[in-house]
């Protein structure tokens, strides 16, 4: 599985990865990989933006006796939301009036078992496949065909989900938490998510635009394989051709601080999604929505995913965001975290215990 970007899983190697090709040409130039990383804190790795979040969590923990006092949280998801949760098990406590239609597939399913169940479901490509536990955009992709699915489906390590694809034009994340025992909540923050997309110019072939743009510079590994057929063409004036289209910060996707819409109506209809799912009160709903009237009105909103302790206010990789910002912001939410999960643990829940932690995380390493 895919290793998550929890306190409790990272490693040194996304510092490799973040200064893999640094020495490689010292005359790079300034769209070299490592240098558009490094002048963008929105890239860095996640093990140096969240040193001040490690040394605040430790602080919390000796606060409140557990190093897993966030489990508390969310009672009825695992670990609250930090690591090894099902995205399945959350979807299913979510109104069917909100979530898209969404299939479990255990891995390894015989092709013939997957046909008839897809038969039998009524489902119909495209749709998205993702992960039942993962993070990050590891492995989500749009299916367009059966034989897309079967490659999928046998590279597969872990059970996965098949999503049916939403085509609304608004893609947001909804940052909402609410005090156990209170029946309003709080919307802390809200991201608006652009898609990987270039512009053209009427002279430049899509080759040469991925390549001097810096989002998608980044992304060139991927690109060059997905579009191989593109490469040379050549975009009319204004022209725009989207690369990606997947919300995810990792696959290039732009987020943008929408923190503007933030209403109490708005924090109104987010209650009224939030109270039926018993033993949830922190996280972030990652959704699509037909338009910023729909969204204020509580229709046409679908949730693709909602995430729990682990989740963050998304709004501070918008570009330009001070790396000074995104550190109160995320210490804040800690906080946040913290309370919620002391008042849980007051009320009865119990933490996390270290075997458990060790065995959710056995289960991880082991897939």
């Amino acid at each position: 599985m895919q290793p998550s970007n929890s306190l409790l899983t990272q490693t040194p190697v996304s510092l490799v990865r973040f200064f893999r090709g640094a020495t490689a040409n010292p005359a790079a130039s300034i769209n070299n990989p490592f240098f558009i990383r490094l002048r963008s804190w929105e890239y860095w790795p996640f093990t140096i933006v969240y040193i001040p979040v490690m040394v605040y969590w430790l602080w919390l923990s000796l606060k409140a006796r557990s190093f897993f006092f966030f489990s508390a949280a969310n009672p009825a998801i695992e670990s609250g939301g930090m690591l090894g949760e099902e995205k399945k098990a959350i979807l299913d406590k979510i109104s069917d009036e909100f979530i898209p239609k969404t299939l479990l597939i255990p891995r390894h399913t015989d092709p013939a078992t997957l046909y008839a169940r897809l038969d039998s479901e009524g489902f119909f490509f495209p749709f998205m496949a993702k992960p039942n536990a993962g993070e990050r955009g590891w492995r989500v992709e749009k299916i367009a065909d059966w034989p897309q699915l079967l490659r999928y489906a046998q590279s597969s390590p872990i059970d996965f989900l098949l999503q049916a694809f939403v085509d609304y034009p608004l893609e947001l994340g909804v940052f909402y938490y609410r005090m156990p025992g209170e029946t309003q909540g709080t919307i802390s923050s809200i991201v608006k998510k652009e898609f990987l997309a270039v512009r053209g110019n009427g002279r430049d072939c899509l080759e040469t635009l991925i390549l001097t743009n810096d989002r998608a510079r980044l992304q060139w590994d991927v690109l060059k394989q997905t579009h191989a057929a593109e490469l040379s063409l050549v975009l009319a004036p204004g022209e725009t051709l989207t690369l990606v289209a997947i919300g995810n910060h990792c696959r290039g996707t732009k987020f943008l601080d929408a923190s503007h819409l933030i209403t109490p109506e708005l924090e109104r209809v987010f209650d009224r999604i939030s109270l039926p799912i018993e033993g949830f009160y922190y996280g972030r709903y990652d959704l699509r929505c037909r338009s910023e009237a729909d969204l204020y009105a509580g229709r046409h909103i679908c949730i693709l995913e909602l995430n729990g302790a682990g989740a963050e206010p998304a709004h501070i990789y918008q570009p330009g965001f001070s790396i000074w910002a995104g550190w109160r912001v995320l210490l804040q939410h800690w906080h946040i975290l913290y309370r919620i999960s002391r008042e849980n643990h007051r009320r009865g829940v119990a933490y996390m215990t270290f075997a458990q932690a060790r065995q959710i995380y056995n289960r991880i390493k082991n897939n």
